[in-house]
């Protein structure tokens, strides 16, 4: 089970809070606990990569749609999977939520942090793929190798720097106004914020200096993921431009169709048909498990519709919530065609007082126990 705190307690909001909400919240927690106003404070610095990446998720849509609905696994590395904001530092947070800080702290620059770098790294594009899986290795989590084709940082490409910026990724402009000079600061345009350009590149080479490859990457699938669920493998998407970093690789689950089992969260279902006499007389059964068969037993005067439940027997969660359940449908067979003898054999029986029905509390059909819920 994860640590990490629900995203929005750590911005102090609400699920129905909307965009402009979400971004006022981590606008004011952020510029508490900002390093310019924390130097050498490591819980202060903490708190702000908590704030930043909690914001990263819920100012995304379809972020915050698969956190609303899965929590942190639905977001599996899409900030802080691994703990520390994805491995962003502290530069990388600012680069992409400068905006958020307006004019505060010389316009979201770090100023002295990370020796007051001003270029941009660029940063590749992801990738979706999908991945079927079958019942049996959602139960027991599996490792994939799949061939993905992938943009990569080609070899042979050298780069200058951006004569323009002098390989700071920003240019600084100075204004004369009413009030004195008036400092602005924006991203190159030339180099777009990288610092560099390149200077030669082998043919088959794009302007970024990257060129299309198919990569084999092995990906770790944990046990009860469900379909539709996300899942991302960071740093494996398109390579950066201008030997930038990567993307990552987003992962979707399809998981296939079970022959017998239905699966409803972390609980399977089993459709079980008995006979008329095992059901009267009582009679053992095996039903399939995930991995296996496993014996029940079905008691003298099984009525259809009973349910057995098979604790344990489930999928595990995948936020480490336990196992579920196995919960066997009890369904008694009645032949649809019989022949003379045993016509004549259930007519005598027929008439016995003992098989016509008599049902209790406890086998009264729906509508009377919907009646009896809502009189009660």
């Amino acid at each position: 089970m994860s640590n990490k705190r629900d995203y929005y307690d750590v911005l102090g909001v609400s699920k129905s809070s909307d965009e402009k909400e979400i971004k006022k919240a981590y606008r004011k927690i952020a510029l508490k606990y900002h390093p310019d106003r924390n130097p050498d404070d490591k819980e202060a610095e903490e708190k702000f990569k908590e704030a930043a990446e909690a914001y990263e998720i819920l100012s995304d849509p379809d972020k915050r749609s698969r956190y609303d609905q899965f929590g942190h696994q639905g977001v599996s590395g899409a900030a802080g999977g691994g703990g520390g904001f994805g491995g962003m530092n502290m530069d990388d947070i600012f680069d992409q939520f400068g905006d958020i800080f307006g004019g505060a702290f010389g316009g979201g620059s770090r100023g002295g942090f990370g020796g007051g770098r001003g270029q941009r790294v660029a940063r590749g594009s992801d990738l979706r793929i999908k991945i079927k899986l079958t019942l049996k290795e959602v139960a027991t989590g599996v490792k994939k190798k799949i061939k993905v084709n992938k943009l990569v940082n080609a070899e042979g490409v050298t780069y200058n720097t951006c004569s323009t910026c002098k390989g700071q990724g920003r240019v600084i402009r100075v204004t004369q106004t009413m009030l004195g000079a008036m400092q602005t600061q924006s991203t190159c345009q030339t180099c777009r914020g990288t610092g560099k350009i390149i200077s030669k590149r082998p043919s088959g080479v794009d302007a970024q200096g990257l060129k299309r490859q198919e990569e084999t990457v092995e990906i770790n699938i944990p046990a009860g993921v469900e379909d539709g669920m996300q899942l991302k493998v960071g740093g494996k998407g398109n390579a950066g431009p201008f030997d930038g970093v990567p993307g990552d690789l987003l992962v979707v689950i399809e998981e296939e169709k079970n022959d017998t089992l239905q699966r409803d969260g972390s609980n399977l279902h089993f459709e079980a048909y008995v006979s008329f006499v095992d059901a009267a007389l009582g009679n053992s059964m095996e039903v399939p498990l995930v991995e296996g068969r496993a014996k029940i037993k079905i008691e003298p005067g099984t009525q259809s519709g009973k349910m057995l439940r098979l604790k344990g027997k489930g999928l595990p969660s995948v936020h480490g919530y336990g196992t579920g359940d196995l919960f066997v449908h009890i369904n008694v067979w009645t032949p649809k065609k019989l022949s003379s003898d045993e016509k004549d054999i259930l007519e005598k029986l027929g008439e016995s007082d003992n098989f016509k029905p008599k049902p209790g509390k406890k086998e009264q059909g729906f509508f009377s126990k919907m009646k009896d819920f809502f009189a009660g």
